[in-house]
């Protein structure tokens, strides 16, 4: 089945919306708590100036794909303790978006988070949105056994978890690599570019079907 156009949003069964720079935007820069909590943790788990600690947390998120993945295969972390604290930030930079809810409210189908973080911040990020009442479920990290995306096994999963017909789903997220397992499951994918260092070195291609830049606006235009 060849990408969907959005002429009938009622052909599609599931919204599979990733949750950070997407829901919210990206401009609200959370990750960059994140970072500094990360950096701080693995300071004190391995007993390093936090400048060493900060080099040994990109190294591993480039060889393993998160920091997480490479502190647990490297130094047998416990991940549910890492995730803990990185994700315990001020989400306050986040919005409310009544516009958000609005729209999601009109959007036919189920709503599905598909995120490398948790199910509790997950939680809280929508919680401060105030959409999180539209969500189906949330199918976090900890549920993929700590593997992240793009891994093509989490998005078999993800689909056996949810019932979810490729066919008949679309898939939004702000990182296009992550969009390449959904589009080859069969999946419509939108991708979000977003002024970050990972939206500039994503890039729009043929697993990518549609580009946009805001959520909200991208909304407004496809809804009746």
């Amino acid at each position: 089945m060849p990408a969907k156009t959005f002429d009938n949003l009622n052909d599609i069964e599931t919204w599979v919306f990733d949750l950070d720079n997407t829901l919210y935007p990206a401009t609200c820069n959370l990750f960059a708590q994140i970072d500094v909590r990360m950096r701080d943790f693995i300071s004190a788990f391995l007993g390093l100036e936090p400048d060493e600690a900060y080099k040994i947390q990109k190294h591993y998120f480039r060889e393993y794909g998160t920091t997480l993945r490479g502190m647990m295969t490297c130094h047998d972390m416990d991940p549910y303790e890492f995730l803990d604290h990185v994700h315990d930030i001020d989400v306050s930079p986040v919005p409310p978006s009544p516009e958000l809810d609005a729209a999601l409210k009109r959007l036919p189908g189920r709503k599905v988070i598909f995120t490398n973080a948790t199910v509790e911040h997950a939680e809280r990020v929508t919680d401060r949105l105030g959409v999180s009442h539209h969500f189906d479920g949330v199918f976090d990290i900890c549920r993929t056994d700590f593997i992240p995306k793009p891994d093509p096994s989490i998005y078999d999963l993800l689909v056996a978890d949810f019932g979810i017909d490729p066919a008949k789903s679309v898939m939004i997220e702000d990182i296009s690599r992550n969009l390449a397992p959904a589009a080859s499951l069969g999946m419509t994918t939108v991708w979000i570019k977003t002024d970050t260092k990972w939206g500039h070195a994503s890039q729009a291609d043929d697993h990518v079907h549609h580009v946009i830049e805001d959520l909200n606006d991208w909304l407004a235009e496809i809804l009746p």
